[in-house]
């Protein structure tokens, strides 16, 4: 069975976005691209129609990703969350006890994970580590940068 997509509303949204310029901008562009590489000839030493295939290969082979994560694609009801535990679609705002700075998360999954705008996968030691705690509660995390160690300040759905 494959496996579940866990995505927010503003995930899937992001996503079937990406798939209609995709399918119908970027494919357009590449065709245009091999019809002007065709026109310059042998295709034995065509660098341009090498580069445009390759081109088309790697869209082809996104535009499928993003169809599997799609078809494959759980939505998160946020509307059915509370802010009693931290599950996937938790805002968090922890107190990082190494640096004894405020940081703020959102726990998601894997597929709209971006640790730079503070987009934790429900997968990573941090996302993982987090899930199912308390207000209040200090979590330790082992991660391949060393040990962790949060205190849970604020739940709350974004």
């Amino acid at each position: 069975m494959a496996k579940q997509n866990l995505l927010t509303d503003e995930g899937l949204k992001a996503y079937e976005q990406e798939l209609e310029y995709l399918k119908t901008v970027k494919r357009k562009e590449v065709a245009e691209k091999i019809k002007v590489a065709l026109s310059f000839g042998d295709l034995s030493e065509n660098s341009e129609y090498d580069e445009a295939k390759n081109d088309q290969a790697i869209l082809e082979a996104r535009i499928s990703q993003i169809e599997d994560i799609l078809k494959n694609a759980k939505i998160i009801d946020e509307s059915e969350l509370n802010n009693e535990l931290i599950h996937i679609g938790s805002l968090v705002k922890l107190r990082d006890c190494e640096f004894d700075e405020e940081v703020e998360y959102q726990i998601i999954g894997s597929n709209e994970a971006n640790p730079f705008e503070g987009k934790l996968s429900d997968e990573s030691p941090v996302g993982a580590a987090l899930l199912g705690h308390r207000v209040g509660d200090t979590v330790e995390v082992e991660t391949p940068d060393g040990a962790l160690k949060f205190i849970v300040l604020e739940i709350s759905k974004k």
